[in-house]
């Protein structure tokens, strides 16, 4: 395996940022690790490329240990942060060099490797890396956690911000690195990037919901699903939260995402009780569940 995680606990003071988590990535894989801002994706990315240090459990990266041979570990990494980290005063050649020029090789040692991403930002390499578009920098970034060419690549959240155009590009280059052997984990909030992985991790206050690949997880879902919609979004939300058969009502793109109780439940029966409640245009309509209906699921249990 590539990485193992065994029970691994994080505190910050009283705050548990993570609770006993355990998993495994296999070689060559491309693994999303799913969950909103606090969850404790930061702090597992962090513990993982050595800059933090647990405070139970083990873990394995590359084949070796997070505490013992850190050294081994950020010789074999690439680890791209939430925030852009890189020198922004420097031009994006001047990153490149720098990157290369600390882990022992050179630009063209490992130009393979990078070749479809820097020719997207090589008409830009005399610019400040500073001045670049949010997904210019992204790229770059990229580039500069791939220069040593890495067993392992970390990517904590590296669309956020982004544009859909870039963000879409983004993952068609995660696609082609993964076919260089390169195992890449990737941390992200958009629900719709988990499907793009080979398995995924859902993760909520610190603790992992489920495992396993994004089919999979979607039909785990255990309840059917309707999507609902009327004239008065706001009002929906309110009368449907105090519905008696409501199980779950949140917004999901123009429509609310509704999951009854009761297996018997009848659409006509909740249009009725909308209609009374002076809802005009309503649709109930059934629908297919969504990594993010899981997840909502999941986390509900979990409160």
């Amino acid at each position: 395996m590539s990485i193992i995680l065994n029970n691994i606990s994080k505190s910050y003071n009283k705050v548990k940022a993570l609770d006993d988590i355990s998993f495994e990535v296999k070689p060559g894989e491309l693994f999303g690790l799913i969950g909103p801002d606090g969850a404790g994706k930061t702090t597992l990315f962090r513990i993982l490329t050595t800059l933090l240090i647990q405070d139970k459990g083990n873990a394995v990266v590359a084949g070796y240990d997070v505490i013992k041979q850190y050294k081994d570990i950020r010789n074999h990494v690439g680890y791209m942060p939430g925030r852009f980290s890189l020198y922004q005063d420097l031009t994006v050649e001047e990153n490149l060099n720098f990157f290369a020029t600390i882990f022992g090789t050179t630009i063209a040692e490992n130009y393979d490797l990078i070749k479809d991403i820097y020719i997207q930002i090589e008409p830009f390499k005399d610019r400040r890396a500073g001045k670049l578009s949010g997904g210019m920098k992204q790229k770059l970034a990229l580039c500069c956690a791939l220069i040593h060419k890495p067993k392992v690549l970390f990517l904590d959240e590296p669309t956020t911000g982004v544009d859909p155009v870039s963000r879409k590009e983004f993952w068609e280059m995660l696609k082609r690195l993964q076919q260089k052997d390169i195992t890449i984990l990737v941390s992200t909030p958009y629900m719709d990037e988990a499907e793009l992985c080979d398995r995924i991790a859902l993760i909520a206050n610190g603790k992992i919901l489920q495992i396993n690949t994004p089919e999979a997880i979607i039909a785990s879902f255990p309840k059917k699903i309707y999507k609902v919609r009327s004239s008065n979004t706001y009002q929906l939300i309110e009368d449907l939260r105090i519905y008696p058969d409501t199980h779950s009502a949140y917004p999901f793109g123009e429509y609310l995402h509704f999951t009854p109780k009761s297996e018997v439940f009848r659409p006509m029966d909740l249009t009725k009780y909308l209609e009374e409640r002076q809802h005009r245009e309503i649709v109930v309509k059934e629908t297919v569940a969504t990594i993010e209906d899981t997840f909502m699921d999941l986390s509900k249990a979990h409160e």
